[in-house]
């Protein structure tokens, strides 16, 4: 993993982004690689915006991971901010290799420079080795989630 670069998304990288999301069985069904237009002007969208991180690993000039971190400034917790670990994805060819470690250990330590006082994420309930591999790194299975489709 030495020569691994995590950096911030540009435009050019949404096609591996967005093949990586699609590369899923959840995935799969929701996502649409042969229409880049709506990820386009997502990215737009995030990077103008501060408190979003969308980053991407990169090795030898390959995207092969990604992940979304938002930064949310909050009243509860005495004023405390968050940060929300979002849209994980290591590319086939990487997983097992601890590239998912490294993102994740990212995040972290990119919460903490922002002074977040919390780090959190949501996983499907049916992922369950994904469930196993964020309780190895020191996450908590501590609430139930709740989602409206709009």
């Amino acid at each position: 993993m030495g020569d691994l670069e995590i950096r911030p998304a540009a435009a050019e990288d949404i096609p591996a982004i967005v093949a990586m999301l699609a590369d899923d069985p959840l995935g799969v069904l929701r996502e649409s690689p042969e229409d880049l237009t709506p990820y386009l002007a997502a990215h737009a969208r995030l990077s103008a915006d501060p408190n979003q991180h969308l980053v991407v690993a990169v090795r030898e000039g390959h995207v092969i991971g990604t992940l979304q971190l938002t930064v949310i400034p909050g009243l509860s917790r005495k004023g405390s901010t968050r940060s929300v670990i979002e849209g994980v994805r290591i590319h086939a060819d990487e997983r097992g290799s601890g590239l998912g470690t490294r993102l994740i250990e990212w995040a972290v330590e990119e919460s903490r420079r922002q002074d977040c006082a919390l780090v959190q994420l949501t996983s499907d309930a049916t992922r369950t080795e994904a469930h196993r591999f964020y309780e190895r790194l020191g996450f908590e299975a501590s609430h139930v989630g709740f989602k409206l489709q709009l």
